[in-house]
């Protein structure tokens, strides 16, 4: 008796796991990282102060543009390892690995063992799922969050209590200080399962998701409300804000300029993301913007190669209109999730998802009431379906986004497939026609989005599909009465649907240039901005040795632990620039100041010294007056500043800085060979630098 109730090894489950663990660490080591929150988390670990905010710059100037606790779970794992690209990685691919995992305990208690296998594999093979947990930007961590959240919603019904509930409405909101208002695209499946499935009272309901709510708000807001009760000079300023507001950051920012776009200077959401302002030049600049405008024309080679813009883009592209398809997410429209831009991404699974609904949907009109099993598929639907509407609509996001998608494909899909195998060997009428007709389709649709990328994907994959499909469809409807050789048919027809994802998954995986704003399969797009996979050149030792003793305010945890990979201008250290930085600007709370993040990156990848990013991220923030400015250079608390001639941000404040500064020569501080192209190595810069000196 005792052995019947111990539970079974699945080995099946523990093969996806390891498939899973295999294509998450594959040379993660080389994978590169998003250096604006690898930078971040350098900073992090120079106080507390800094970890608390997610600062920038170890000075506490600005923070991040995004909320703190996925850059906490990175800070902790590289004050454990030390810094470097795998150790700010690993907590995003284990959150990946845990989310195969989670969506086996999920589904099988609704569905079954085949059902729970198949929708943990889909989820493994998910090729942007997979390819967003290779870096540290924090929607694979937020994801498991979710997850982690759904699981306590379950147990809530299981048990009728809702104290589970008051725990995945904690969780979410704990995915809202991971990336603000993307966490809360899952609540109305959260709140309509609840309402369906609790077998309490319409009162008792309402007044367990208004418990819920407040908890969901605490938790959320408890961040934010610190930032904002904090006095402004005793916090970094809130990067990607207008107001200096961690509330409008989420709201704003990170939150409905995702929908409308990138109208002004407030939306965004990603690094790189803020839509470039046109700046206030006369005509003759108008006609020929300087060296380095961000302007992108149809059909003109890019100047930066086929990877897109460099990380030092200061917003990105001119039109606020058409910022959908500006970041290769393709035009607005209901077809946009198959279109060739988006396809490759999430999609390949999803007419087979949505076929293993019409079953149910046919049940509940039949019966008009609804079972724990319908009940259950309705959650995935309610997270699924509005994720599909917000992404064809919505004018800005970038593709890995449409990793949130990920989990309730993957359920629909296990769910689907089990549902359609029932009615297709109870042999009833037109739905079990839905098996056969369900492979064919997605089959068809895996071939489509195979000659979308006819360029860079050999067609006989193209063939190979449209033949399997074919094969499988007159193979399921050949033999529906053999029902020993049909499951096994049937199960190898869904597998047969994974191949394609599975290869795009192994693409993207050995893909160059994917650190930053990943894209799954062939397609460049803006992978490139993180400079992946290409090894750095090492500055000198010894220089970095000298930095360390002469000048470091705030030193590292780390003592300079850790060596990224990644061979991108903007990460590639002057030292000549630093030399002299070194002999003029001791004392000095800020060794340089800068309008930008990016141009920020090489200086404090190598050494421990602080930089100024004047404008945040992409140069565009607030964070400075002239006044303030002057207030900060008078007490010598920075002395050095590095300009550009390109169209800038915050005018004001470099105006001042013009009038009110002298300009270095050049040799002083150029080496020869980037004094002869104007583009200083330490900052990839594709206009001309200057450097200006504080006298006063």
């Amino acid at each position: 008796m005792k052995r019947q109730n111990k539970r079974k090894v699945d080995f099946l489950l523990i093969g996806i796991i390891i498939l899973s663990f295999f294509l998450h660490f594959y040379q993660l080591k080389e994978a590169g990282s998003n250096t604006y929150y690898t930078v971040a988390v350098k900073s992090m670990l120079t106080s507390f102060h800094n970890f608390f905010y997610a600062s920038f710059d170890p000075a506490g100037f600005i923070t991040v543009d995004k909320p703190p606790v996925g850059l906490w779970i990175q800070a902790l794992s590289a004050y454990l390892l030390g810094l470097s690209d795998f150790s700010v990685l690993l907590p995003e691919a284990l959150a990946g690995v845990g989310s195969v995992w989670l969506m086996y305990i999920l589904v099988k208690p609704k569905f079954g063992r085949a059902a729970a296998l198949l929708s943990s594999l889909v989820l493994a093979c998910s090729p942007i799922f997979v390819a967003v947990a290779r870096t540290n930007n924090v929607d694979s961590i937020l994801i498991f969050a979710l997850l982690l959240a759904t699981w306590a919603l379950m147990r809530s019904i299981e048990k009728q209590k809702p104290g589970w509930l008051m725990l995945g409405a904690a969780l979410i909101g704990m995915g809202f200080n991971i990336k603000m208002l993307q966490a809360y695209m899952v609540l109305p499946a959260f709140y309509l399962f609840y309402w369906i499935a609790m077998e309490a009272a319409w009162t008792k309901r309402i007044a367990h998701l208004a418990m819920a709510t407040g908890v969901l708000l605490a938790v959320s807001l408890s961040w934010a409300l610190v930032v904002e009760f904090t006095p402004a000079d005793q916090r970094p300023y809130i990067g990607g804000s207008e107001t200096n507001s961690a509330i409008e950051l989420a709201l704003g920012y990170n939150g409905i300029s995702r929908l409308t776009g990138q109208n002004g200077p407030g939306g965004g959401g990603q690094p790189g993301e803020r839509q470039w302002r046109e700046p206030q030049m006369g005509a003759q600049q108008q006609e020929n913007p300087p060296s380095g405008s961000p302007t992108v024309n149809a059909g003109d080679p890019s100047p930066f190669g086929t990877n897109g813009p460099p990380n030092g883009m200061p917003g990105g592209f001119r039109s606020n209109q058409n910022a959908g398809g500006a970041f290769g997410t393709g035009e607005p429209g209901g077809l946009r999730l198959f279109s060739k831009e988006l396809s490759g991404q999430i999609s390949f699974l999803l007419p087979f998802a949505l076929f293993g609904i019409i079953p149910l949907v046919a049940q509940w009109v039949r019966k008009r009431k609804w079972d724990m099993k319908q009940t259950f598929t309705l959650f995935w639907i309610a997270w699924l379906v509005p994720m599909m509407g917000f992404f064809s609509v919505a004018m800005f996001f970038h593709q890995y986004y449409l990793s949130m998608m990920g989990p309730a494909i993957a359920a629909l899909v296990g769910i689907g497939w089990t549902v359609l195998w029932n009615e297709y060997k109870e042999q009833k009428g037109w739905r079990s026609w839905l098996l056969p007709i369900s492979v064919l389709a997605t089959s068809l649709f895996e071939a489509l989005i195979i000659y979308q990328n006819k360029e860079a994907v050999s067609q006989g994959w193209f063939i190979g599909a449209i033949a399997g499909g074919l094969g499988f469809f007159i193979a399921l409807m050949a033999i529906k009465t053999k029902e020993d050789i049909s499951f096994s048919l049937a199960i190898a027809g869904m597998l047969a649907l994974l191949v394609i994802p599975a290869y795009w998954t192994w693409i993207t995986i050995h893909k160059e240039g994917n650190a930053m704003t990943p894209i799954a399969g062939p397609s460049n797009g803006f992978g490139g901005m993180a400079g992946a996979n290409r090894q750095a050149q090492a500055p000198d030792q010894q220089q970095l040795d000298g930095a360390d003793r002469t000048f470091s305010p705030q030193r590292s945890f780390m003592q300079q632990g850790g060596r990224r990979s990644g061979g991108d201008p903007e990460e590639e250290l002057d030292t000549k620039l630093l030399a002299y930085l070194e002999q003029h600007a001791k004392g000095t709370k800020w060794i340089l100041a800068v309008q930008r993040a990016q141009s920020a990156y090489s200086m404090m990848l190598h050494t421990n010294y602080a930089v100024m990013a004047m404008g945040g991220f992409g140069g565009q923030d607030p964070a400075l007056t002239p006044e303030k400015l002057a207030a900060m250079a008078k007490k010598g608390e920075v002395k050095y500043f590095l300009i550009g001639d390109g169209p800038g941000e915050n005018d004001s404040v470099i105006q001042w800085i013009q009038e009110n500064c002298v300009e270095v020569p050049s040799s002083e501080w150029k080496s020869a060979e980037d004094s002869a192209t104007n583009q200083p190595r330490a900052f990839g810069r594709m206009n001309k630098q200057t450097l200006y000196e504080y006298k006063g």
